[in-house]
């Protein structure tokens, strides 16, 4: 029996003008999975991202998160679902005015005004030294850290609230090989310990074979398939066959079983889901 799906996406359209985005786009994700989101460009992956956390309106569809809707801006924004996720936008998407500390405290100020301010710099000491970073980078502001620790730092805020659901965009982008392996590894760490669901938005192939338990496949207009990786390639969809297919699909699939080989790590999957006919 499947897990239980925390997010349900249902006939999404988005337009941007005469630019359709999504027409039909159906998706559920379920609790306790690192769901993949991958597509070529300009479809929609972080628009599917913002229409699900309440930022972007869509034409029409269905979004229901924790059995809600973040469509109906009356519920997303008295906070009851919105304390329940923490976000990582492209890029970290610090404030720079603030150190890392404050940036930590902003959703906690949000949420819960009552906390005194040692309380607030303790649960901010504890999360910025959670994802990774040293204690001293707490009082530095984001100019002062190299982008791998502003995207450690962004991910420290997005845990403030000890959320039940992670939403990740492109979080290796712009890190070295080195740097995006061991935000990998955080991230699989963070959500074990922590019992995550994970969205991650990515074109990191590595990252995907790495540590995600399926991929959902964005392509005309609409989630085309979900599933694992292996039973993404036995369909017969040519984006998909040329992403995973290619020289690059190819390097990480065998840095993968290389990593399987030593880790002696077994995995198994449901079969993939195809959209609506």
């Amino acid at each position: 029996m499947a897990a239980e799906a925390i997010i349900s996406v249902r006939g999404l359209r988005n337009s941007f003008g005469t630019q359709v985005v999504h027409d039909g786009l159906d998706l559920d994700v379920r609790r306790g999975e690192i769901l993949g989101v991958v597509g070529g460009s300009g479809t929609g992956k972080s628009v599917l991202m913002r229409s699900i956390i309440g930022l972007q309106t869509p034409d029409r569809g269905e979004v229901m998160v924790f059995g809600e809707s973040t469509i109906n801006h009356d519920t997303s924004e008295s906070g009851t679902i919105r304390r329940r996720w923490g976000v990582l936008f492209q890029g970290g998407a610090l404030f720079s005015t603030l150190t890392v500390a404050e940036n930590v405290q902003v959703p906690l100020r949000e949420f819960y005004a009552g906390l005194d301010d040692e309380l607030l710099d303790e649960i901010a000491a504890y999360k910025v030294v959670m994802t990774g970073l040293p204690a001293s980078a707490g009082p530095k502001f984001p100019s002062e850290l190299s982008g791998g620790m502003r995207k450690r730092a962004g991910l420290a805020r997005a845990l403030a609230l000890d959320p039940e659901l992670l939403f990740l965009d492109e979080p290796t982008a712009g890190l070295d090989p080195i740097g995006a392996a061991a935000f990998d590894e955080l991230t699989r760490a963070l959500q074990r310990t922590m019992g995550l669901t994970v969205f991650l938005i990515t074109h990191d192939l590595d990252t995907l074979y790495a540590i995600c338990d399926r991929v959902a496949v964005i392509a005309d207009q609409r989630v085309i398939a979900v599933g694992t990786i292996d039973e993404l390639l036995a369909l017969d969809h040519p984006w998909i066959q040329s992403y995973f297919n290619g020289p690059r699909g190819r390097a990480a699939h065998h840095g993968a079983d290389e990593a399987r080989d030593m880790n002696n790590v077994r995995g198994d999957g449901q079969a993939p889901e195809r959209a609506g006919n």
